[in-house]
């Protein structure tokens, strides 16, 4: 482990009904990295995501955290001890119209977690909001206004201050760009980038799109039925996968070419 590790993963487990969702995962993720987990729908990445940040409890294994007091295993934690540490793990969801109360204003999306967490008065709490709002590059009067007032890419912008909003260390992005079109995407992923490098954030990034891992990820992990079959650095993954599983994934990555066809292989012929 290095001595910049903010998260440690060992053996992580999770079955549904019997079967392995997630099956003897092990990882670590440093600070201010960018982790990418990929594979297909059914892999087991979103669950090993939300096994992490105990959304859901796994059956086996160990998550260790390095929080403002000290490493803390997070599987042995209740749920009111786990309180606390919500305010240094978020994670920004798929669909951003679905995970904001349209019953709510902007300004109160945002201020909640603080209200929730007691994080300053009411003038102050306010002044955390507007300044989370030019972070994430909306206009101040976004505050009176409902979610569905805006764009897909304005209430995924809604959706990362409302994650960002007490500053966390580790951020879990759950397919996070995936309902996007493909313009608002590459707005939403330099946003990102832009916060990591001004805010220090580190980020679990779970995706099935491999271009935008490819862009966004120091460090990738590829899953399938479950299990991780492939880790590494992202230029030496893409550049010499070795298992048959993580070539079929890559080509399936469209060229930037429109001339060049897209050939993805064939399961069948590689096993799989």
């Amino acid at each position: 482990m290095h001595d910049d590790t903010l998260l440690d993963v060992a053996g992580l487990s999770k079955f549904f009904d019997g079967v392995p969702a997630v099956e003897d995962v092990s990882f670590d993720v440093r600070r201010s990295e960018t982790l990418g987990i990929v594979g297909e729908s059914g892999s087991g990445k979103t669950t090993l995501a939300r096994c992490v940040l105990r959304a859901i409890d796994p059956d086996a294994g160990v998550v260790r955290f390095r929080s403002t007091e000290g490493w803390v295993e997070l599987q042995d934690l209740s749920p009111r001890e786990l309180i606390p540490l919500r305010r240094e793990m978020q994670m920004i969801f798929q669909d951003p119209f679905a995970s904001l109360n349209p019953r709510m204003t902007v300004r109160e999306i945002l201020e909640e977690p603080l209200v929730i967490h007691r994080v300053g008065n009411r003038d102050e709490r306010l002044l955390t909001v507007l300044e989370m709002l030019d972070h994430v590059q909306l206009e101040h009067d976004s505050l009176t206004r409902y979610p569905h007032a805006f764009s897909g890419g304005q209430r995924q912008r809604i959706g990362i201050a409302r994650a960002l909003i007490l500053r966390p260390n580790l951020v879990v992005c759950d397919e996070s760009v995936s309902a996007l079109d493909v313009s608002v995407q590459a707005q939403i992923i330099n946003l990102l980038e832009d916060l990591q490098r001004d805010l220090g954030l580190t980020y679990l990034f779970v995706a099935h799109d491999l271009s935008v891992v490819q862009h966004i990820c120091d460090r990738v992990l590829v899953m399938h039925r479950g299990r991780v079959v492939e880790s590494g650095a992202v230029d030496d993954l893409f550049a010499n996968p070795r298992e048959n599983y993580t070539r079929l994934l890559l080509s399936a990555i469209p060229s930037p070419d429109p001339d060049v066809p897209l050939r993805p292989l064939d399961r069948r012929s590689l096993g799989l």
